[in-house]
């Protein structure tokens, strides 16, 4: 793709923001949508966002289960960036006007105390890096119709992210292992997920590794102070206005997501 045409479509991702309508998915619409290309769309958006004040507080880490891998027909992750007005308080309803087709999935965040730089940052690292660990609920979002992605267009679209709840439960990595860490996920009092920290590539370390390696070799640091994604524990769950969703972490204590009412 040349760089008018992937200035198309990052117009076409920003205008459905807008809209809330939902685009056909890239990867039929631009038959020469390459990785590059992908990530570049990716990048035009958030440049654009950011010169209009928004600021970048962290990323996240998507395609981490072996599931949505196959399902794909890829091998690895991708990534995204999560934004300022991303970030929503627990029990504070969360409007779903500013969505287009959310889901919610649990994870567990790492709050960074250090930079972390790739490529060649190791585990001991990664794990040297971070402040604390906190329950998390990561609002998924598509503005490609039907969820119909494929990984160019996942990317494309700033890996799939919609917004972001925390915990205020902090917790020091070397209190628990986040592999064994067990989540249970409830929408409206019922269990609607479970799942273990090992679910995301063997560990939540080797998402935060990849990542920092990844971002690195295109010339990205994860800033002290930003809060990092690593990946799901369990299935996404579609999203209602009224439902009111907690995840409890074993170790790591629950965060509460509530949606307005219409």
């Amino acid at each position: 793709m040349d760089a008018l045409t992937r200035a198309e479509a990052a117009r076409k991702l920003l205008d459905a923001y807008e809209s809330g309508k939902p685009i056909a998915p890239l990867t039929t619409t631009y038959d020469d949508l390459s990785l590059e290309d992908a990530y570049a769309i990716q990048l035009l958006q958030i440049h654009e966002l950011t010169a209009a004040g928004r600021v970048v507080k962290g990323h996240k880490v998507g395609l981490t289960s072996a599931a949505m891998q196959r399902l794909l027909g890829v091998d690895e992750p991708d990534y995204g960036h999560l934004l300022d007005d991303f970030f929503h308080l627990e029990h504070t309803p969360i409007p779903l006007n500013r969505f287009v087709q959310p889901s919610i999935e649990p994870e567990v965040a790492f709050v960074l105390k250090r930079p972390l730089r790739g490529p060649g940052v190791t585990v001991h690292e990664a794990i040297a890096a971070v402040d604390f660990v906190l329950p998390a609920l990561e609002i998924v979002d598509s503005r490609i119709e039907d969820w119909r992605i494929g990984l160019f267009d996942t990317i494309a679209d700033n890996a799939s992210s919609g917004a972001v709840v925390l915990g205020s439960s902090p917790t020091p990595l070397d209190a628990v292992d986040l592999r064994l860490a067990g989540a249970v996920m409830t929408r409206n009092g019922a269990v609607v997920g479970t799942g273990a920290g090992g679910a995301v590539l063997g560990s939540p370390i080797t998402s935060l590794v990849w990542l920092a390696n990844t971002v690195g070799a295109r010339g990205v640091t994860l800033e002290a102070g930003h809060v990092i994604l690593p990946g799901s524990v369990c299935a996404m769950v579609p999203v209602a206005a009224g439902d009111t969703f907690a995840a409890t972490f074993a170790g790591l204590g629950t965060v509460t997501a509530r949606f307005a009412r219409p």
